[in-house]
């Protein structure tokens, strides 16, 4: 394909365009060039390469940094973390590894609400109305779940009225097909009722039908289904279709009733029930919290579907769901609050609740009548930490969990300052929550100038959703915050706009540029996490964001990568630094110390954005260093691409990602080349007496097979 036309970036982003990379792939003339033009190629050539080394030499930086022990200052140990929230189908056919659906993953036949019981969407028939009739009925054992579906065969094994060739049936095609992998085991649950004996298979077939990958065979006799019976198998697929679809078919004719059918890949992340190469993407970033369950997704556009931690515990056929009407799918809330408790354990990050104040996006509960409200999350909260004999820690610990989930931060609403009765509200859940956990930290919708005595707060919620231009200029949106009360939770940001794309690499930039900011101001900014985090490419309802998937493939985008170069700043120990150049205002940059895990390595790591398009040639000093530079083992990463707006895509998943090269001329005092529109991060092996250099194998892969093994 041609390389895309140039197009400005918007008026406001004060960004310089620059033309794509032209294709390395040229086609030329047999034959013999004659002498002429031959030479004028030997000037052309020269003339670029004078032209390349004026482009890096033109413009010159000074980048010092103070590294001594007394100027340092301590990153807070939780400031770079996720930010979960159920949009863009990111949990339900996503992060949650259900692979049935009935309306985005409702296995109970739920997603009609309570006025139909005839929505089988997505469910479809096998056969035809001749020899087979479903719908459904409000017959199921569970009370919170009336819903279950029948299936009325009219067909038989023989005689003039038998069913076609392979049975009749129904089939669910999962989000957008079911990824089945060859020998990979699943695990399949359903509930049957039926007053005829049954000969039922249930297989996992290619979505045409035509290709069998796995085949159980349900038989009862008559009166065995009398009741309402769980039934559980593992199919074993003999081969790989990603594109798949789950059948449940017969040639016996009667009836059966069927619900909560489920089918979970066996080998899911900790084997807590979420999709391994997702989750695997978000532990690879090392986040120190996971805020959850969502911003709009807590609220609902009406309080009817709103989160409720409650009715999200417990055995999963049990849960009712609930419709997601910010963002127009149906949630059956297999993962719930337990879910993302657990998640957050998983990997080794502390949990931020988001919770519902009481509001929603279009009306509220006044304050005079909130207590429900209030009670309702201090129980979430004795769910989540309380001991196992008490109420709600004793419904944790039924669910597997004895041990209390470090629950310390509450977010109280979301955004809502502005809303009638949300301080008056606040107050409430303040004054309940300290008063039974002083330990917990409370976050509140207001800005740091609405909070005093009377209204009190640990942390006040920020969310910066900009063009790329204005987010490069708020990495000194802190530099003036009042050094002293509450601190700083920036719980969202993102570039938008025209120049943000479907995550393009000048937006990676932009927000890399501000975290850089974040790290600088981390005495009055305490965590900070971008959104939103996952989108499946079928159901793209807010973009950019960082990880994009389907049901079998996925990739990060640049944001995704940039997050990598950030993922060993918590607790680090930040050093000032200065950077002198003249009429030249596109670098941001930052300094910190900070110990590799994996073998006890310390590295000064000295970031780097250029958010222009001249080549920087830096000039690097530390001062203060009490062990120095080792002359082998520092890394040099960076982050940059041919065009501006280079995206990653499924075709394409690693366009815009990071690549590592040794360094050869490590040392205090140091000579390097930043490129224009790049993030660059120089990992300086610190001289102790324990270095193996093996940061190479920790951090990032300049072979793209490396950085697959890492984050794939």
């Amino acid at each position: 394909m041609p390389p895309p036309a140039r197009c400005p970036l918007s008026p406001q982003s004060g960004i310089d365009e620059v033309a794509p990379r032209p294709s390395k792939r040229m086609s030329v003339r047999r034959g013999r060039l004659d002498s002429s033009l031959f030479h004028m190629l030997v000037l052309v050539c020269a003339l670029c390469q004078v032209l390349f080394v004026g482009l890096v030499t033109g413009q010159t930086a000074q980048l010092s940094v103070d590294a001594s022990s007394q100027s340092g200052q301590t990153i807070p140990d939780k400031m770079f973390g996720i930010f979960f929230e159920e949009l863009n189908h990111a949990g339900a056919g996503g992060l949650w590894a259900e692979l049935v659906s009935n309306r985005v993953q409702v296995t109970g036949f739920e997603a009609g609400g309570i006025n139909t019981p005839s929505n089988i969407d997505p469910w479809l028939i096998i056969g035809d109305e001749s020899n087979i009739i479903v719908e459904t009925d409000r017959s199921s054992c569970f009370a919170s779940n009336p819903i279950a579906l029948r299936m009325e065969i009219l067909c038989g094994a023989t005689g003039t009225n038998a069913c076609p060739s392979g049975g009749v049936g129904i089939y669910n095609p999962g989000y957008w097909g079911m990824n089945i992998e060859k020998t990979k085991v699943y695990k399949v649950s359903m509930y049957i009722r039926s007053s005829d004996s049954v000969d039922l298979a249930v297989s996992l077939t290619s979505s045409d039908g035509l290709q069998n990958l796995a085949t159980h065979t349900i038989t009862a006799e008559k009166g065995d289904f009398a009741g309402w019976t769980k039934v559980e198998f593992d199919l074993q697929s003999s081969e790989r279709n990603t594109n798949s679809r789950l059948q449940l078919t017969t040639t016996k004719n009667g009836i059966i009733w069927f619900d909560q059918i489920s089918v979970m890949p066996s080998d899911t992340y900790m084997g807590h029930g979420f999709r391994k190469d997702l989750a695997t993407m978000l532990a690879n970033l090392k986040p120190r919290f996971l805020k959850f369950p969502g911003g709009n997704y807590v609220m609902g556009s009406y309080l009817l579907n709103a989160f409720r931690w409650s009715e999200t515990i417990g055995p999963w056929e049990e849960r009712p769901g609930h419709f997601n009407d910010v963002w127009n799918y149906w949630t059956d809330d297999g993962l719930g609050f337990f879910e993302f408790l657990q998640l957050a354990e998983d990997l080794d990050a502390c949990p931020v609740w988001v919770i519902n104040d009481g509001a929603s996006l279009n009306e509220q509960i006044p304050s005079a009548t909130i207590a429900a409200f209030v009670k309702d999350v201090v129980d979430g909260i004795e769910f989540a930490r309380g001991d196992p004999e008490t109420t709600w820690g004793s419904v944790r610990a039924a669910m597997g969990h004895p041990e209390p989930f470090p629950l310390y931060y509450i977010s109280v609403g979301n955004q809502e300052c502005s809303k009638p009765y949300y301080k008056e509200k606040y107050v409430k859940f303040y004054s309940a929550i300290k008063a039974s956990y002083l330990d917990i930290k409370i976050i509140s919708s207001c800005d740091i100038s609405s909070i005093s005595a009377v209204n009190p707060a640990d942390l006040y919620d920020v969310h910066v959703y900009t063009s790329s231009g204005d987010m490069f200029s708020k990495t000194r949106m802190f530099d003036s915050t009042p050094r002293s009360g509450p601190k700083a939770f920036v719980s969202e940001y993102a570039v938008t706009g025209n120049d943000a794309g479907r995550g393009t690499l000048v937006a990676a930039l932009a927000e890399a540029a501000f975290l850089i900011g974040l790290e600088r101001n981390s005495d009055v900014v305490e965590m900070a996490s971008c959104a939103p985090l996952f989108v499946n490419d079928n159901d793209r309802g807010f973009s950019p964001d960082a990880i994009v998937f389907n049901s079998w493939q996925h990739y990060g985008c640049p944001n995704y990568w940039m997050l990598h170069f950030f993922k060993d700043s918590s607790g680090a120990t930040l050093h000032p630094l200065t950077i002198q150049v003249s009429n030249y205002d596109q670098l941001a940059a930052s300094a910190l110390t900070w110990q590799n895990s994996n073998d006890g390595n310390t590295y000064l790591k000295i970031k780097v954005v250029n958010f222009g398009n001249n080549a920087v040639n830096l000039n690097i000093a530390v001062a203060g260093l009490e062990n120095g530079i080792q002359e082998f083992g520092s890394i040099k990463t960076v982050l940059t691409s041919g065009w501006l707006r280079d995206e990653n895509s499924f075709q394409q998943p690693d366009k815009v990602v990071p690549a590592a090269s040794p360094i050869t001329n490590a040392g205090e005092q140091m000579g390097v080349i930043v490129d224009p529109y790049s993030l660059t991060s120089f990992d300086l092996l610190l001289d102790t007496n324990t270095n193996k250099y093996p940061l190479l194998e920790s951090s990032f892969h300049s072979s793209i097979a490396e950085k697959r093994k890492y984050s794939y």
